[in-house]
């Protein structure tokens, strides 16, 4: 017989201030004790009134959750312990109310959403901890709350990369599963064109197609895809049953490389025909402001329209760089005509014909912060990401607003500096970091915080490849956002979130979401420099935990468990030691998967990608994989695109009597646009340019210089070794590429130093 386990939620009133907060994500706004408990387990009944179909949906997806998250099959019936029911007298549309009691469990709402949000907030506290299976016994409490934040979204970038539909569907049951309602698609871009258009098929006919990059050598075959309007609109109606809107994006005038690619005449603005991009970032092709393109994307419009009934239709509007606007007779004479001195002015009349149509249509547009710069319609609404400043600005012109800066909620920045991290921005955004978020920034005037609508987080491809490293990317942060978009801001507290963060990771677990572990993962740094360790035969060594949650335990050349020995302060450790580490939690489990630091001399003289860092004037913005769309997380590159230098702070080169220099050539696929003048070029000497080693920094001695290979005959991954004379001193060590601007660029992927002795 299963043992039947007591939910310490909230015990009476005489000792709540003692009793644990609820195990919830979001937390909730209010939360009262009472007396009793009911007991929750498998063949428990769930009761919906006669002909509600709202509450059937919401009964149904609790019984499906708790089925996934705790493993007890609960039913649905007549007189159950389980009730939903609706209630009037509760405003808005997605509030709720929920009373445990000894008599059972009622969910009450007056709209469809506040039953399915109640619905979610009993599934999490029916899955308290890690006995899958077990019945629950729930302490009585009354929940009542409301959202903070009307907009409480996502957006999943499936045009960088595309990903088939059916990824799509567990990333919209996680966000119901935590109150998020607006899944926001970002379905075209310079590398794909992702939504089958009926009435001009070559958009995803040539537009969903590209050729990849290449380092070298030729290009593999073309990769892409695109979604039928009969798979998105099931997605739309399984979104919809969960109270999740999908918002479509369509992204003008700029990014429109691969529009342009398949109907050059109808869309483009100088007659050229691209191929469909490959390159990240900012690309010169526009939609044409005329008559002739404006009708093309009315027409797209229209059926996307058929597709999506969300009340937003987003219409992109950012890095759009006007140069092929200027150089355009044809767009400055229709500038003359409309009397407008500038081309954001231009854009800003483009958008404002789209929101016209839009409005027509009984629907709203909103865009990029950029739109802004073309005076556009208060209609408007906008979407911050250049930080906070466009949020600001036009809430007090009374624009409504999403919160969506980077890099706050850029979910494509990677989680820690951890060499096991996969590829993405280097602008580390920790889990505390985004919980630290706010989105009700200083500086709007105390009348238009009204246009505040919410918060969104992205998840921006260029460099999330698969399903799994884009899981990697979102989970757990997407908790995170969950709590600052739901949550009263006096209810968030760092140290209560990563507590109730326990059982949430379990949920992920029992999902199959592969959510990162990076927060919890025990980080190992060496106190003093590696020659130090090396001549000594010593390594102080600190570990510690970004979340702080559990006891670190740790062991030298064997397995860390929960009986090893607790870590309280530095450690000094033989050379020659490998060290295991993990922090585990109260009952004995470990918080993340054990990490490991190897004291050997052999690891001590080796630095790998991870451990260099940017030469002088520079800064290492990005994690590249070695080819573009690789579905693993390793081989994968820090790198400074704008200047192929880096430099090993503090090598040991008293220890060494040789070196062997890793290297790897990666494709030079960025859209630069007018920042292209901030690229640095190193004289070369020889036909391809060389590896330049030096000691003492990026202007010391010479160690070594090593002519590079012909880049289109020549492997992608290479060895260079030199003898070291013997060194007086430890010095940074720096790796310079002097290969030409217009070829493919070169990084580090370890260095090995020789032991001397």
């Amino acid at each position: 017989m299963r043992r039947l386990l007591v939910l310490p939620i909230l015990a009476a009133a005489t000792v709540a201030h003692a009793a644990p907060a609820p195990p919830l994500i979001p937390m909730p706004a209010q939360v009262m004790p009472g007396t009793g408990m009911v007991r929750i387990g498998t063949g428990s009944i769930i009761s919906v009134p006669d002909g509600d179909d709202g509450a059937s949906v919401a009964a149904q997806l609790l019984i499906e959750r708790v089925m996934m998250d705790r493993g007890m099959k609960l039913s649905s019936g007549s007189g159950g312990t389980i009730r939903f029911q609706r209630d009037p007298a509760i405003a808005g549309g997605e509030a709720y109310h929920l009373v445990i009691d000894s008599r059972g469990v009622t969910i009450s709402a007056s709209g469809d959403r506040g039953l399915i949000w109640g619905a979610m907030t009993l599934a999490q506290l029916l899955s308290p901890d890690a006995q899958f299976g077990h019945a629950v016994v729930l302490s009585a409490m009354t929940i009542s709350e409301a959202p903070r934040f009307a907009w409480r979204g996502l957006m999943m970038d499936v045009a960088r990369h595309f990903q088939p539909i059916e990824t799509l569907y567990p990333i919209v049951d996680a966000m119901v599963a935590q109150k998020l309602n607006v899944l926001h698609l970002h379905l075209t871009d310079d590398q794909g064109w992702r939504v089958e258009i009926k009435r001009y098929p070559r958009l995803t006919e040539i537009g969903g197609w590209r050729t990849p990059p290449s380092s070298g050598g030729e290009p593999g075959p073309k990769v892409g895809g695109f979604y039928t309007q009969a798979q998105l609109k099931a997605l739309v109606a399984y979104a919809a049953e969960r109270g999740i809107t999908i918002v479509p994006e369509i992204d003008m005038p700029g990014h429109a490389q691969a529009a342009v690619a398949a109907y050059p005449r109808e869309v483009g603005v100088l007659g050229d025909q691209p191929g469909t991009g490959h390159d990240w970032g900012v690309n010169p092709w526009l939609f044409s402001p005329s008559e002739r393109s404006m009708s093309f994307i009315r027409n797209v419009l229209d059926e996307v329209l058929a597709i999506f009934p969300s009340q937003f239709i987003h219409v992109g509007g950012d890095e759009a760089v006007k140069d092929q606007w200027q150089r355009s007779p044809q767009v400055q004479a229709q500038m003359a005509a409309l009397g407008l001195k500038t081309e954001n002015q231009m854009q800003g009349w483009m958008i404002a014909q789209l929101g016209e149509y839009l409005t027509s249509k009984g629907r709203r547009l909103i865009g990029w912060d950029e739109i802004l710069e073309g005076d556009v319609p208060t209609s408007a609404s906008v979407m911050s990401w250049r930080g906070e400043k466009g949020a600001v600005d036009a809430a007090n012109k009374g624009h409504d607003v999403v919160l969506s800066p980077a890099p706050n909620l850029y979910f494509d920045n990677l989680q820690s500096d951890r060499s096991d991290e996969p590829p993405g921005r280097l602008a580390v955004q920790t889990l505390e970091q985004v919980y630290s978020y706010d989105p009700a920034p200083a500086g709007i005037d105390p009348e238009r915080i009204k246009h505040v609508l919410g918060a969104q987080a992205n998840a921006w491809s260029e460099y999330l490849a698969t399903a799994k490293q884009k899981a990697h990317a979102i989970f757990p942060r997407l908790s995170a956002l969950a709590e600052l978009t739901w949550s009263p801001k006096d209810k968030r507290d760092w140290k209560g979130f990563v507590a109730r963060l326990d059982p949430q990771m379990l949920r992920y677990q029992r999902e199959g979401i592969a959510a990162a572990d990076s927060a919890f993962a025990v980080n190992f740094r060496v106190q003093g420099s590696r020659g130090d360790a090396l001549r000594s035969g010593k390594v102080r060594l600190v570990m510690d935990t970004q979340a702080g949650a559990g006891a670190i335990r740790y062991a030298s050349n064997g397995k860390a468990s929960a009986k090893a020995r607790a870590y309280a302060a530095p450690v000094t450790i033989p050379t020659g030691t490998m060290v295991e580490a993990a922090a585990f939690l109260a009952d004995g489990r470990p918080a993340a998967l054990p990490r490991r630091f190897d004291a050997s001399r052999a690891a001590l003289l080796r630095a790998t990608a991870s451990d260099l860092s940017a030469c002088p004037k520079g800064a290492l913005g990005l994690r590249v994989p070695l080819l573009s769309g690789q579905s693993d997380d390793a081989p994968a590159f820090n790198v400074n695109i704008f200047d192929t230098c880096t430099q090993w702070t503090g090598a040991p080169l008293t220890e060494a009597s040789g070196a062997t220099i890793h290297v790897a050539r990666l494709p030079r696929h960025y859209g630069l646009a007018h920042e292209a003048s901030a690229l640095r070029e190193h004289y070369a000497v020889t036909a391809h340019g060389e590896l330049v080693v030096r000691a003492g920094g990026c202007e010391g001695a010479v160690l070594a210089s090593f002519p590079l290979p012909d880049p289109h005959t020549a492997p992608s991954r290479m060895q260079f070794r030199t003898a070291l004379v013997e060194q007086k001193s430890d010095a940074d060590m720096c790796f310079q590429f002097t290969s030409s601007l217009s070829d493919p660029f070169y990084a580090v992927e370890a260095v090995t130093l020789e032991d001397r002795r």
